[in-house]
């Protein structure tokens, strides 16, 4: 135990970009060797596949190119590479922002595509894990600030991170805007929240946690001014979209994935109906992820900042808006970008000694894995 408390306080001396770095390896090797594992032992059912769409072209197995790059390419990672490759050409492509697959066409110049769209998500890995242990090192009482690094690293669902997906580069810029805001460097904010916006539809909900932190800065009106910069980057997109003559993203989700908006207590209601009419465990799982993290970035700790609580609020209430069948599908992923959930959780642990930490971490882990196998086989529903 006292090992562990050694090498845990060694590590809290490093900084923050040297801890964000080597977890963002770390965890980019574990992934990456545990899917090749997976594709060789894995043997998908062909109507799993086929039931998704975009699944005509998939590489075949058995060579080194589905080992280290074709096992990622797994439900929405066909979108954003499709997307890449031929714009908006199909009409329910519009429900996915442009940033990550325009990063991705970028990339390509130097490495194909399904590569560029992993080392993407591990850039915007590392930027997260960078900005929230800056933010765990500023919150009073916060005595072990990589213990809500390591949480957030662990947790399940956070391989995402390092898919072919959009969560690594929406939270990176999601808790970069704080840091910068709460510095006061109002531009670099704007333009990260505006950046999250063309990501994911949740970066536009910055504009709260900005609005609440702008009031009360003590800088110039006029430097303020430019978080009203900060929706721009969705409301931008929407203006596209209708000028191009495409569908909006609620009737795309509507037509084409079966998903609408409808107040929180309508999705929380069919939710519990499902399990009245037949257990799922996934729908199990959202519920508890929704009333943990609803718990630990609302309610649970008297000091929160209230941007911090605000924007936990939002978040949640985006997850609620979205109903779909299976209901909160994929709630807990969207649920990532809570940040001050593990801020609570971190001090949570802070008392907790190393040997059952790390059984916590481990047991977190061992989900997480769990998940990705269920991901990688195709027999998860998102």
């Amino acid at each position: 135990m006292e090992g562990g408390n050694k090498l845990e306080r060694g590590l809290q001396l490093r900084a923050d970009w040297q801890i964000a770095l080597a977890i963002s390896a770390v965890l980019r090797f574990f992934y990456s060797a545990f899917a090749a594992v997976a594709a060789a032992v894995l043997h998908p059912q062909p109507g799993l596949i086929r039931s998704n769409a975009l699944t005509e072209n998939l590489p075949s197995p058995g060579n080194w190119h589905y080992v280290l790059l074709g096992i990622w390419d797994r439900f929405d990672t066909l979108w954003y590479l499709r997307i890449a490759e031929h714009g908006y050409d199909l009409p329910a492509t519009v429900v996915f922002y442009p940033l990550y697959p325009a990063l991705i066409r970028a990339s390509s110049w130097i490495v194909k595509p399904a590569a560029a769209a992993l080392l993407i998500s591990t850039v915007g890995a590392f930027f997260y894990f960078q900005g929230l242990m800056r933010l765990a090192r500023a919150e009073p009482r916060q005595s072990r600030p990589l213990r809500t690094l390591a949480l957030a690293a662990v947790w399940p669902a956070s391989f995402f991170f390092f898919a072919g997906y959009t969560e690594a580069l929406a939270t990176s810029l999601i808790v970069w805007c704080i840091v910068w805001a709460r510095g006061e460097h109002w531009l670099a904010a704007a333009l990260c929240a505006c950046a999250a916006g063309l990501t994911r539809s949740a970066g536009t909900l910055l504009i709260i946690p900005l609005v609440i932190m702008a009031w009360r800065a003590h800088g110039s009106r006029s430097s303020r001014a430019w978080i009203l910069l900060a929706p721009s980057g969705t409301l931008g997109y929407w203006f596209w979209l209708r000028q191009t003559g495409r569908l909006s993203i609620a009737t795309a989700y509507r037509t084409y994935w079966t998903t609408e908006v409808a107040p929180p207590w309508t999705t929380l209601g069919r939710a519990f109906r499902s399990l009245a009419n037949r257990f799922d465990p996934m729908v199990v799982v959202s519920l508890v992820a929704l009333a943990l993290f609803f718990f630990a970035g609302v309610v649970a700790r008297r000091k929160i900042k209230i941007e911090d609580r605000w924007f936990s609020v939002a978040v949640i209430v985006h997850v609620l808006l979205r109903l779909c069948s299976p209901p909160l599908l994929g709630a807990p992923r969207y649920l990532l970008p809570v940040y001050p959930a593990y801020l609570t959780m971190g001090q949570w642990v802070e008392k907790m000694n190393s040997t059952r930490f790390a059984f916590l971490c481990a047991a977190l882990f061992a989900l997480n894995l769990a998940w990705m196998w269920e991901f990688l086989s195709w027999s998860l529903v998102l």
